[in-house]
């Protein structure tokens, strides 16, 4: 059975995308599994990985794309799969083993647009949908953006995992205990869709420091970070499990050139032409964080 787990936080800027993104491909790099669902309206995930000039083409039409899975309704999720997504010049695939189920900017009609059958909402109609596909994976990875709307829903509802991106600020801290009030009130009201074969509605499981700059302290944010997710541990309101990983991610040039590449950094650094490297650089943190992840015991 495939890990299913989202990226979210309330805080908006705190490199979820390129967090997911780079988790994901090193994730693959061990010879994972992994699908990336795309549920941001802003689509950074997707124009990444599938370069301006393809993610254009389901722009102009929303084929292919989530979205169309609730509209028009035709599509299945089995059918957006943009297998081994990342590709070369000549059309060559980079990296197998990493796929992608792409949004386009027509997914915020979801939010105000979409009339469903309330019987059935968004949130359920993927995840019976999802089922269809979960066993051809170790881990499906949904970068849901900042808040518990309809889209970030079918990624929250069908996980198993949640874990928060968080920069060593205040703002951080608010936005993981606003996420956590918001999860809670989440889960009371879908609690009648859940089935038992399910489990139990996800928790937060990790928290993850990203985007660190050269010479910023940590230890006081990592500190405060730590006694609120012992309060909620304490009240059973995240995992028992749940910790601040030790695996940091640090903030470097060649992430924001990989963007521009349209390519993760461990096909962009020279860093990551060693898999074996143990070196001091951020393809080495991205390697840490998915053995950590792989290695983390869920509750």
């Amino acid at each position: 059975m495939a890990r299913k787990i989202s990226f979210i936080n309330y805080k908006g800027g705190v490199g979820k995308t390129s967090l997911i993104v780079n988790t994901a491909a090193a994730l693959a790099k061990l010879g994972k599994r992994v699908l990336l669902f795309d549920f941001d309206t802003q689509s950074n995930a997707s124009i990444w990985l599938l370069k301006l000039e393809r993610w254009n083409k389901l722009n102009a039409t929303g084929e292919g794309a989530v979205y169309s899975i609730f509209d028009p309704g035709q599509a299945q999720v089995k059918d957006l799969i943009i297998k081994d997504v990342i590709e070369g010049k000549a059309g060559e695939k980079l990296l197998p083993g990493l796929d992608l189920v792409p949004t386009t900017f027509n997914l915020v009609d979801l939010e105000n647009e979409y009339n469903g059958d309330p019987k059935r909402p968004p949130y359920q109609l993927f995840y019976e949908q999802l089922a269809a596909v979960e066993s051809n994976y170790d881990f499906i990875l949904f970068d849901c953006p900042p808040n518990i709307l309809r889209a970030s829903q079918c990624g929250v509802f069908s996980s198993n995992e949640i874990y928060v991106p968080a920069n060593p600020d205040a703002l951080s801290l608010i936005g993981f205990t606003l996420l956590v009030e918001k999860l809670q009130k989440f889960h009371q009201l879908t609690a009648s869709f859940r089935r038992g074969s399910m489990g139990p509605p996800a928790q937060v499981q990790g928290i993850i420091f990203n985007s660190i700059k050269t010479g910023v302290d940590i230890e006081v944010p990592k500190m405060r970070m730590q006694l609120r997710l012992n309060q909620f541990k304490a009240a059973k309101r995240s995992a028992p499990t749940a910790k601040i990983f030790e695996s940091q991610i640090r903030d470097a040039m060649v992430v924001r050139r990989s963007v521009a590449l349209g390519l993760p950094v461990v096909l962009v650094s020279g860093e990551a032409a060693d898999p074996g490297s143990t070196g001091d650089n951020v393809v080495n943190d991205y390697r840490r964080l998915a053995h950590e992840l792989i290695q983390h015991v869920r509750a």
